[in-house]
């Protein structure tokens, strides 16, 4: 069967990561801003390593200045989703682009990318839900305030707080006020870890930050004991193969962990983390898994439905995605 028609829900989705390219260019020439070096002469985004593409991600941001511009990307990001099956979507959202952590900046770009979301699931038959994120090298000081941004603007569609960026600076005890700050506001909780750390930083991050979800985690896959604390708990992973195989995270889709997590119980998730970043879809994600280790629909409806347990989102949602994902 064709997996881009298969009904799809992802976890783990960078906004601003999924900007396709052309998009990205496109906002670089109305706005006059030279990205020349940003691109390959195929159009596509140009770096090499985690580090250069933190930079190029960062340079890619600079075009979105305004929130009629988070208007039209999440527009353009939510029309590709849906065109690979996904019905329901979970993004993260740095404050940190959008106005500069100033709360209400903020609430602007929001209502834009809010505005922009119910049109998209009006067209396209695609559910939003939005997770602000504390970008992990801007430090501790700047997460507090990009969580005052959230609990602040907490409600039906942003729904989470989470933690992104680069994963090796600092330790997870150290955003522990942040999170605080979110828990108390009601929000859901992620943290990027066990993606370039050891199984260490997952164990750091779920004792000390306290979440519910982990972005990536496939370290953890090296740690038995870990493992069977992580399923026990109900921890789900946003697992996103693609992504982890493109920058080196894992050998190959056939070393891939995530098979060896879920054999051990680990509830895991599929997504595309920033997919033109690393020329992926979820239906690439789907085809790989398929090709890596024989999962056919009975494995794709399982992890589907972790993820859409795994929403952060209230029953009303659900109950609607559900639906959705029967058809």
């Amino acid at each position: 069967m064709s997996w881009r028609d298969f009904p799809k829900v992802e976890l783990h989705l960078h906004l601003e990561g999924a900007a396709p390219p052309a998009f990205i260019k496109g906002l670089a020439m109305e706005k006059k801003i030279d990205l020349s070096g940003i691109f390959t002469e195929a159009g596509g985004y140009r770096y090499e390593g985690f580090d250069h593409f933190l930079t190029v991600y960062e340079a890619a941001c600079t075009t979105l200045q305004s929130p009629e511009d988070f208007r039209r990307l999440t527009l353009a990001v939510l029309e590709e989703s849906a065109a690979h099956g996904v019905v329901y979507s979970e993004t993260f959202l740095s404050p940190d682009f959008c106005g500069g952590g100033d709360v209400a900046a903020w609430r602007d770009y929001l209502a834009a990318i809010e505005d922009a979301a119910a049109e998209a699931e009006r067209t396209h038959g695609i559910t939003l839900r939005a997770i602000v994120t504390a970008i992990r090298h801007l430090g501790p000081e700047q997460a507090k305030a990009t969580a005052l941004c959230a609990a602040e603007t907490k409600g039906r569609f942003l729904t989470g707080f989470g933690l992104a960026g680069a994963e090796l600076m600092g330790r997870p005890g150290d955003f522990s006020y942040a999170f605080d700050m979110a828990r108390e506001a009601g929000l859901r909780l992620t943290a990027h870890a066990g993606e370039w750390g050891g199984p260490d930083m997952v164990a750091d991050t779920l004792r000390d930050l306290k979440v519910e979800r982990i972005g990536h985690g496939i370290s953890a896959a090296r740690d038995p004991e870990l493992c069977e604390r992580i399923a026990e708990a109900g921890v789900v992973l946003e697992v996103c193969p693609g992504s982890n195989v493109f920058l080196g995270a894992a050998k190959s889709w056939e070393s891939h962990p995530i098979a060896k997590l879920r054999e051990r119980g680990v509830k895991v998730t599929i997504s595309t983390d920033d997919p033109p970043y690393f020329h992926t879809t979820m239906t690439a994600e789907f085809e790989g898994l398929e090709r890596a280790f024989g999962w056919g629909e009975e494995e794709f409806t399982e992890l589907t439905e972790v993820a859409l347990a795994a929403a952060f989102c209230d029953e009303e949602t659900r109950d609607a995605v559900r639906e959705r994902l029967k058809r």
